[in-house]
């Protein structure tokens, strides 16, 4: 019974050493999130200005999948190295009731624009164009949408190739081909 019991407070005080930070909204707090108005246009337009590419990342209360995504890849300090330099991350809340803009100029609330943009999943990470079509919804001009919390190797290959502008390439190295071929090479430096 003793074990039993040290054991639980074992893991309840580990807890909150390996927890990611959460805000009053239960959502994950990390400093490199950009805290605007959600005016998507206007966010872009902070982007560019800044030499970077818009991402919104879209999260929800309890996701298991964010906090996994928080412990891991956003950790990983080449993740989090190319996320703070290359890019302007804001967070949407996928059940959340802030007013926004869309890059169309809609304004609605967080939940409607997930719903507007077909998001089921969280986390989804959706990445916008280097350039902005102020006509169309932000889901309609990503270039590309991850749904799902990746490895940090999964992850920054992601990053790498949306900023690369990979997915203009019409030869067959897609992302699938062009990750397969970046494990290779991380393989082949490490002499495995």
């Amino acid at each position: 019974m003793t074990r039993l019991f040290t054991a639980f407070l074992a893991v309840l005080f580990a807890v909150p050493v390996w927890a990611a930070d959460v805000d009053a909204d239960g959502l994950h707090k990390v400093d490199w999130y950009q805290d605007t108005w959600k005016d998507l246009q206007e966010d872009f337009a902070t982007a560019k200005e800044e030499g970077k590419r818009l991402l919104i990342i879209v999260e929800q209360r309890g996701c298991i999948y964010c906090r996994e995504m928080h412990e891991t890849s956003f950790k990983d300090e080449k993740v989090r190295a190319r996320l703070t330099e290359d890019y302007y991350p804001i967070r949407i809340n996928l059940h959340g009731a802030t007013e926004m803009v869309d890059t169309d100029g809609e304004a609605m609330e967080e939940r409607a624009a997930a719903r507007k943009w077909g998001v089921m999943f969280t986390p989804t990470m959706i990445f916008m164009p280097p350039d902005l079509d102020e006509e169309t919804s932000a889901i309609r001009q990503a270039v590309a949408v991850m749904p799902g919390a990746f490895k940090p190797g999964t992850t920054y290959d992601l990053l790498t190739w949306v900023l690369e502008e990979r997915y203009l390439d019409q030869s067959e190295e897609d992302f699938q081909r062009y990750h397969a071929r970046m494990i290779r090479e991380r393989r082949a430096e490490q002499g495995d």
